[in-house]
């Protein structure tokens, strides 16, 4: 990948990468994220600085803070890594994109409950 397509990578998948924590309360900070992530506190700043663990669109957090609800995206993205061989960025918005088939999963089973409640 080129110099000038990795910010252009982490500028777009920035913005899938922690969209799920908006509902999530709280913050955590780096040393407990990198914890519950299973990762180093380093490589959770060089994530960081890339530009991969923000929340755009959200209040600005407390300074070293992060959504709850990184640690588990984390963790899963460091599965994915492991398993698949993805780079970080991939691994995230794979797990952004499993996220978002899960929630279209249970829309349509909803929608298709509905539909035979009304056929009866």
């Amino acid at each position: 990948m080129s110099a000038t397509a990795r910010p252009r990578a982490a500028q777009a998948t920035r913005a899938l990468v922690l969209r799920r924590a908006a509902g999530q309360s709280g913050w955590i900070g780096l040393d407990a994220l990198a914890r519950e992530a299973g990762l180093h506190p380093d490589m959770v700043r060089r994530l960081a600085g890339l530009g991969l663990l923000d929340a755009p669109g959200r209040a600005l957090p407390p300074a070293g803070a992060f959504p709850r609800d990184s640690a588990r995206l984390l963790a899963r993205a460091v599965r994915l890594r492991r398993d698949l061989g993805l780079n970080y960025a991939g691994a995230l918005l794979a797990g952004e994109l499993l996220d978002r088939i899960d929630v279209l999963e249970a829309q349509l089973r909803s929608y298709e409950s509905a539909n035979r409640v009304m056929r009866r």
